[in-house]
Protein backbone atom coordinates (compact mmCIF):
# COMPACT_ATOMS: atom_id res chain seq x y z
CA UNK A 1 0.00 0.00 0.00
CA UNK A 2 1.32 3.42 -0.92
CA UNK A 3 1.97 5.71 2.04
CA UNK A 4 0.61 8.93 0.58
CA UNK A 5 -1.00 11.52 2.78
CA UNK A 6 -4.34 12.66 1.46
CA UNK A 7 -4.22 16.29 0.36
CA UNK A 8 -6.09 18.67 2.59
CA UNK A 9 -7.51 22.13 1.96
CA UNK A 10 -4.31 23.84 3.15
CA UNK A 11 -2.18 21.89 0.65
CA UNK A 12 -4.55 22.62 -2.23
CA UNK A 13 -4.52 26.31 -1.30
CA UNK A 14 -0.71 26.18 -1.23
CA UNK A 15 -0.66 24.67 -4.73
CA UNK A 16 -3.06 27.33 -5.99
CA UNK A 17 -1.06 30.10 -4.32
CA UNK A 18 1.95 29.13 -6.42
CA UNK A 19 -0.20 29.81 -9.48
CA UNK A 20 -0.02 33.57 -9.63
CA UNK A 21 2.60 33.86 -6.90
CA UNK A 22 0.23 34.88 -4.14
CA UNK A 23 -0.33 34.03 -0.51
CA UNK A 24 -2.60 31.08 0.28
CA UNK A 25 -5.02 33.39 2.10
CA UNK A 26 -5.40 35.40 -1.13
CA UNK A 27 -6.65 32.41 -3.12
CA UNK A 28 -10.39 32.70 -3.83
CA UNK A 29 -12.65 29.75 -3.06
CA UNK A 30 -14.08 29.68 -6.60
CA UNK A 31 -11.88 28.07 -9.27
CA UNK A 32 -11.72 29.03 -12.93
CA UNK A 33 -11.01 26.43 -15.60
CA UNK A 34 -7.42 27.64 -16.08
CA UNK A 35 -6.72 27.42 -12.34
CA UNK A 36 -8.28 23.97 -12.19
CA UNK A 37 -6.27 22.71 -15.17
CA UNK A 38 -3.06 24.01 -13.58
CA UNK A 39 -4.05 22.53 -10.19
CA UNK A 40 -4.66 19.10 -11.70
CA UNK A 41 -1.23 19.18 -13.38
CA UNK A 42 0.39 20.19 -10.07
CA UNK A 43 -1.44 17.39 -8.22
CA UNK A 44 -0.32 14.84 -10.82
CA UNK A 45 3.28 16.01 -10.47
CA UNK A 46 3.26 15.90 -6.64
CA UNK A 47 1.37 12.65 -6.21
CA UNK A 48 2.11 10.77 -9.42
CA UNK A 49 -1.63 10.10 -9.67
CA UNK A 50 -3.93 11.17 -12.48
CA UNK A 51 -7.41 11.94 -11.12
CA UNK A 52 -10.17 10.25 -13.09
CA UNK A 53 -12.13 13.27 -14.33
CA UNK A 54 -14.42 13.06 -17.29
CA UNK A 55 -15.80 16.30 -18.73
CA UNK A 56 -18.81 16.27 -16.42
CA UNK A 57 -16.68 15.73 -13.29
CA UNK A 58 -14.23 18.43 -14.42
CA UNK A 59 -17.08 20.90 -14.84
CA UNK A 60 -18.40 20.01 -11.38
CA UNK A 61 -15.18 21.12 -9.67
CA UNK A 62 -15.93 24.76 -8.96
CA UNK A 63 -14.42 25.38 -5.53
CA UNK A 64 -11.32 24.55 -3.52
CA UNK A 65 -13.38 22.10 -1.45
CA UNK A 66 -14.56 20.34 -4.62
CA UNK A 67 -10.92 19.95 -5.71
CA UNK A 68 -9.91 18.61 -2.28
CA UNK A 69 -12.65 15.96 -2.47
CA UNK A 70 -11.59 14.86 -5.97
CA UNK A 71 -7.90 14.70 -5.03
CA UNK A 72 -8.58 12.77 -1.81
CA UNK A 73 -10.66 10.29 -3.77
CA UNK A 74 -7.84 9.89 -6.30
CA UNK A 75 -5.32 9.16 -3.54
CA UNK A 76 -7.68 6.68 -1.88
CA UNK A 77 -8.40 4.98 -5.20
CA UNK A 78 -4.65 4.63 -5.74
CA UNK A 79 -4.38 2.89 -2.37
CA UNK A 80 -2.78 5.80 -0.55
CA UNK A 81 -3.65 7.85 2.46
CA UNK A 82 -3.98 6.74 6.02
CA UNK A 83 -7.43 5.55 6.88
CA UNK A 84 -8.32 7.82 9.76
CA UNK A 85 -12.01 7.19 9.93
CA UNK A 86 -12.62 9.79 7.27
CA UNK A 87 -14.28 13.14 7.57
CA UNK A 88 -17.78 14.34 6.96
CA UNK A 89 -16.99 15.15 3.32
CA UNK A 90 -14.77 12.16 2.54
CA UNK A 91 -15.58 8.95 4.41
CA UNK A 92 -12.69 6.53 4.86
CA UNK A 93 -14.39 3.92 2.68
CA UNK A 94 -15.35 6.31 -0.14
CA UNK A 95 -14.34 5.36 -3.64
CA UNK A 96 -13.23 7.81 -6.28
CA UNK A 97 -16.51 7.34 -8.09
CA UNK A 98 -18.58 8.04 -4.99
CA UNK A 99 -16.75 11.23 -4.09
CA UNK A 100 -16.58 12.39 -7.70
CA UNK A 101 -20.30 11.74 -8.03
CA UNK A 102 -20.80 13.71 -4.82
CA UNK A 103 -18.82 16.60 -6.25
CA UNK A 104 -20.84 16.40 -9.45
CA UNK A 105 -24.03 16.52 -7.42
CA UNK A 106 -22.83 19.72 -5.81
CA UNK A 107 -22.41 21.45 -9.15
CA UNK A 108 -24.05 24.79 -9.49
CA UNK A 109 -25.97 25.77 -12.62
Amino acid sequence: MTDLARPDRAEVLEMLAAFGQRAAEDVPDELGSLELTWLIAEFEQRYGIEPDLDDEAFEAVRTVDDAVAVFRAAVLAAGGGAVDGGTADTPADATGAAVTAGAAGAARP
